[in-house]
């Protein structure tokens, strides 16, 4: 007699399996991604929850000559600043993402962060070309047919940012149940003063973070790159 499969046991296998392969994709095909693929993933995102159901995201979806001139925007600034540091003034994000000073535990997961990534690919210490080149692969939407730009209302406090995050989380997790990766991106938030005005965003909003979105290239050694967690133990305290 075979053996009766649980619902719940199937369901719970079928969402954990989503969250826990999603990774940030650091290399993706030029596949392209139907627009009602994209329709599907944010109907669904939608469904977060947020205070008092404000729904204070806003999306604007980037693909063929609006992505490639934003690109070309950016990573052309990109490379001034770096000829110039000084140009880096006129460039600030518009919220602290990170914080002013980095304290322990955090900076050491920071830092194994970055030199694992920069391991991998080769990049050693002094390769400040080959950092630079590295760095503005976010400026590529790391070759992603799809990029997307993330805003909110300037005049919502900053729980609005907790439900942007909690939409950002179901976008990640839906698009893997289309066999699709992402990769949330603050690199964009310095260049804010460039993003805003290209998709045609209000004075109003604030930009929040951008995202990369496609197929993953399986053949590309990036994509090998996972971060590790902490185990539950480390982050929980247990209350009876």
């Amino acid at each position: 007699m075979s053996e009766t499969l649980n619902p719940g046991a199937i369901h719970a296998a079928i969402v954990d399996a989503a969250i826990t392969s999603r990774m940030s994709a650091r290399a993706f095909t030029q596949q392209a991604v139907p627009r009602e693929v994209l329709e599907s993933i944010l109907q669904v995102a939608s469904r977060a929850p947020s205070g008092t159901n404000t729904q204070p995201w806003k999306v604007y979806v980037l693909q063929g000559a609006s992505r490639d001139s934003l690109v070309e925007k950016v990573c052309t600034t990109h490379d001034a600043i770096r000829a110039n540091p000084e140009l880096a003034a006129d460039y600030k994000e518009e919220y602290d993402y990170y914080p002013e000073k980095w304290v322990s535990p955090y900076i050491d997961r920071r830092r194994e962060n970055g030199w694992s990534l920069y391991g991998l690919l080769g990049i050693g210490k002094a390769d400040k070309d080959k950092m630079h080149a590295q760095h503005q692969r976010n400026y590529l939407f790391f070759d992603a047919p799809v990029g997307l730009m993330f805003t909110i209302d300037r005049v919502m406090g900053r729980g609005s940012l907790v439900d942007m995050g909690m939409f950002l989380q179901n976008i990640m997790v839906a698009a893997r149940g289309h066999g699709l990766h992402t990769c949330p991106q603050a690199a964009w938030n310095g260049f804010t003063k460039i993003v805003l005005p290209h998709v045609g965003a209000g004075a109003d909003e604030m930009l929040v973070c951008g995202m990369a979105l496609g197929y993953a290239d399986p053949a590309d050694k990036v994509n090998s790159f996972h971060t590790p967690r902490v185990p539950v133990a480390e982050f929980t305290t247990w209350l009876e």
